[in-house]
């Protein structure tokens, strides 16, 4: 165990074990955001059914931690290896051949990541899956009317923009993060590499989009007072 988390092909190891949970809670949270698109009174079907049922509560906060973890253990990765190359880092002038623009800015693209997991979690889990937890409604609406939530936090445009950031942050991770778990698991002829990332931009693309479609949907619904 002590293996898995010194050495370097440990450390990757762990990255894409759980990076699985990054993906799946994405795909998770993706389809059930667009139901809320096309019936918000199913959204709320689906919201009761996860604060009503302890199985699917723990599927969720299981899939949310194993991002977290995701997410913690990249930046602590990230710190230990600036510190452990120093000032070397500041001695490569010219760009680097075959290194994308995420896997040079992961540590940024990270606290962009963790900061927009937080406002989502203050603006949706606590208001309503804590709210379960604890029998009491701490929001301003009841724990399972999620569309209320959605309808109210992107009618304002402070919260569109700062979660489109979160999206596009979330993007350039997901585009080097897929493929390269791919990589460290051993899928990385020259061949399959190249498909790796064909899959993981396609893959990150229609994801971010969808999420995306949701608060951009609801902004403009706004206007209208959702009569559209």
């Amino acid at each position: 165990m002590g293996n898995l988390f010194s050495s370097s092909i440990g450390r990757k190891l762990v990255m894409s074990i759980s990076g699985l949970f990054l993906i799946l809670f994405l795909l998770f949270h993706m389809s059930m955001n667009l139901v809320a698109v096309f019936s918000t009174e199913a959204y709320n079907m689906i919201c009761e059914f996860l604060g009503a049922h302890w199985y699917a509560l723990a599927g969720t906060l299981v899939l949310a931690a194993g991002f977290l973890f995701h997410i913690i253990y990249a930046f602590i990765l990230t710190i230990k290896n600036r510190q452990a190359r120093g000032n070397q880092r500041y001695a490569v002038s010219k760009k680097e051949e075959g290194v994308s623009w995420a896997s040079k800015n992961m540590f940024v693209l990270g606290v962009i990541v963790i900061l927009g997991l937080l406002l989502h979690f203050y603006n949706f889990w606590y208001n309503m899956q804590f709210a379960e937890l604890v029998g009491e409604q701490v929001g301003p609406y009841g724990p399972a009317d999620g569309a209320s939530y959605i309808i109210s936090l992107f009618s304002n445009p402070v919260f569109v923009i700062l979660y489109l950031v979160w999206f596009a942050a979330l993007w350039f991770h997901l585009t080097h993060g897929f493929w390269s778990a791919f990589q460290t698991l051993g899928w990385d002829n020259q061949i399959w590499i190249k498909r790796w990332k064909c899959i993981a931009n396609i893959f990150a693309t229609v994801v971010m989009l969808c999420f995306a479609l949701v608060v951009i949907v609801f902004f403009l619904r706004s206007f209208c007072g959702g009569a559209c």
